[in-house]
């Protein structure tokens, strides 16, 4: 199967943005996939959604549901630290999730190493 890498850099005020990358994110996993996500800039704020309802695509699910989804499965999270730094958060915004903080150099080893790379 292939590397893919989700890069979802849109926050929850676009909700279909975020939502899909999301959905595609864990539906190319169950397809055996190896998926690894990259949240940065406004991304960064969709770790912060604890409730379902909150941020809901149009066909494309609840942000909440698909990261419950995402812990469940253990899929890998790499969020940019500095955007996260930026917008407020610390090292609880990672509580739960396979993820760490990491710095553009890391996006760029990430894209370079994969198949396919998506941005939503």
């Amino acid at each position: 199967m292939s590397k893919i890498l989700i890069h979802i850099h849109s926050g929850p005020d676009l909700k279909n943005k975020a939502t899909l990358g999301m959905l595609v994110a864990i539906t190319a996993f169950k397809k055996g996939n190896e998926v690894k996500l990259f949240l940065g800039a406004d991304g960064t704020h969709l770790l912060n959604i604890k409730s379902e309802g909150e941020v809901v695509g149009q066909g494309t699910g609840d942000l909440k549901t698909h990261l419950d989804n995402l812990k469940e499965n253990n899929i890998k999270l790499f969020v940019s630290g500095m955007s996260a730094k930026a917008r407020g958060y610390d090292e609880s915004l990672l509580d739960g999730f396979n993820a760490e903080f990491a710095m553009p150099d890391k996006l760029l080893e990430l894209s370079t190493e994969s198949d396919a790379v998506l941005c939503y």
